[in-house]
């Protein structure tokens, strides 16, 4: 069964920084496209970045500068370094394949910005 599981979210502050990671089980995770999404109180969930295959990166312009996406193949982990965090940032984060989610949703991983 194909899972996807999300942590290193937390509490920090304004220009503070976190790693976020994704385990995903199953087969498919090294040929696909992979994604973090993230959903805010009262939005919907929007697409922060994306990481191909073979490591090309595309990133929202709201976070570009500032978010570096990663993955590693052989251990079936997706990661994103998040710099400058503000306030707008805050949201639960997930992961999942793009454009076509193929996992069940995780739970995510809460991240709040706050003073």
């Amino acid at each position: 069964q194909e899972q996807l599981v999300e942590s290193g979210g937390g509490l920090v502050q304004p220009g503070g920084s976190l790693r976020l990671s994704c385990v995903a089980s199953g087969s498919i995770f090294s040929y696909n496209t992979m994604g973090w999404y993230r959903q805010a109180p009262g939005k919907q969930r929007e697409l922060v970045a994306t990481i191909s295959s073979n490591n090309n990166t595309n990133y929202a312009n709201s976070v570009k500068g500032r978010f570096i996406i990663s993955r590693d193949n052989a251990k079936n982990t997706l990661y994103m370094r998040m710099n400058s965090l503000s306030p707008e940032d805050t949201a639960i984060y997930y992961c999942n394949t793009h454009p076509v989610p193929r996992y069940y949703w995780g739970q995510g991983t809460q991240v709040t910005v706050s003073s």
